[in-house]
């Protein structure tokens, strides 16, 4: 009886990788945005004639396909008991990791990691190995683990986000079935999320790609750009709306990476967080939630309160809102919110913390 060999899901991977890195190449010399390819016909042609794009100086022919997926792995974390985090992220999680470092040290989106007492890493051969946490960074949204014995893997070069521009051609990169997927940076902006978070310029691409928790975004000579973090049903600043995903930009990770492998965080005063999730509604702040127990529900805040201010200053957005509570305010110190509660307007001051602080302590190998 004749049988079906099947290949395990990281040789499909690797096959997927090679044949995502010669549409790389391809898309060097032809660029466009994959889901409007009538406006790529349109593009006007540089001033001597060449088509306007990036210069293909070390294209995707020159990546080698077996070492850059070899250091894309696989990460799986199981929530302590009675995780705060759970709630929102569920107590078993699943993502990707990009070999950065020497002696296994894996980046990864930090919510994977957050209040995760159990960690392992799958490499690209298959192998399952323990980890522990590193380093977490909650203003970019970094994760930092290691594991129990190096990896046997080349570990990806970082690359310049800042540098990268609208239609430059990327390749999405992420463990499990999938691989490969290949897109456009169709925008560079502000990323504000109601969890109290802000990135000044995030990375947007374009097509969507279903596996993003923690993929690497790599440019054509093979080096990391960013680490995903959320699926967006705008990518695009402008018409035509664009599906995609968000990138945490890798320049970020940088001028802190020392600090996170050395102190699991970054050096310098922490933020001040109040728990608090507001969303911008008909141009009003409304309090959407409020973390259990957190700073702000101690003060009194609930859900349905309108943010009118912060101190003396007006806020009407998310990123007003941040930029007040941040600004000339560490981890500890009060603040004064104006808050709108039924037909009342109420001072109230919430004493802040550091946000991990709020999560309950974990175990380590």
């Amino acid at each position: 009886m004749a049988t079906t060999a099947t290949l395990p899901w990281h040789a499909i991977r690797r096959a997927l990788a090679i044949a995502s890195i010669l549409l790389l190449g391809l898309a060097v010399a032809f660029p466009a945005y994959a889901a409007d390819a009538d406006a790529a016909k349109t593009t006007p042609p540089a001033a001597d004639g060449a088509a306007k794009t990036n210069p293909p100086a070390a294209g995707a022919g020159d990546i080698d396909a077996e070492k850059l997926f070899g250091a894309i792995v696989k990460i799986a974390t199981r929530a302590i008991p009675g995780a705060r985090s759970a709630d929102s992220l569920g107590e078993e999680r699943e993502g990707t990791g990009v070999v950065i470092g020497d002696n296994g040290l894996v980046l990864t989106i930090g919510y994977l990691i957050v209040e995760a007492d159990d960690v392992k890493v799958t490499d690209a051969k298959g192998r399952t190995l323990p980890a522990q946490i590193v380093g977490y960074d909650h203003a970019s949204g970094f994760g930092l683990v290691r594991t129990a014995v190096p990896l046997d893997a080349q570990p990806i070069a970082l690359g310049d986000s800042g540098r990268t521009a609208e239609r430059d051609p990327v390749m999405i990169a992420s463990a499990g079935d999938g691989g490969a997927a290949f897109a456009w940076i169709v925008s560079k902006r502000r990323f504000t999320g109601n969890w109290e978070y802000q990135l000044d310029s995030a990375l947007y691409t374009s097509p969507p790609a279903a596996n993003w928790s923690g993929a690497a975004l790599i440019d054509r000579e093979g080096r990391l750009l960013g680490i995903g973090s959320l699926i967006v049903r705008e990518a695009t600043a402008d018409e035509p709306k664009l599906p995609g995903n968000m990138f945490v930009p890798i320049d970020l990770l940088k001028p802190i990476l020392a600090d996170l492998v050395r102190e699991g965080h970054r050096a310098g005063p922490a933020r001040p967080w109040l728990g608090v999730a507001a969303d911008e509604i008909q141009g009003h702040l409304l309090v959407t939630r409020v973390s259990p127990d957190g700073p702000a529900d101690r003060a009194g805040v609930r859900a349905g309160d309108i943010i009118l201010g912060v101190g003396p200053d007006a806020v009407r957005t998310q990123a007003e809102f941040y930029e007040r509570l941040w600004e000339r305010r560490r981890a500890g110190d009060e603040v004064p919110l104006k808050v709108l509660k039924g037909v009342d307007v109420k001072e109230i001051n919430v004493r802040s913390i550091d946000r991990v602080e709020y999560f309950r302590p974990r175990s380590t190998i």
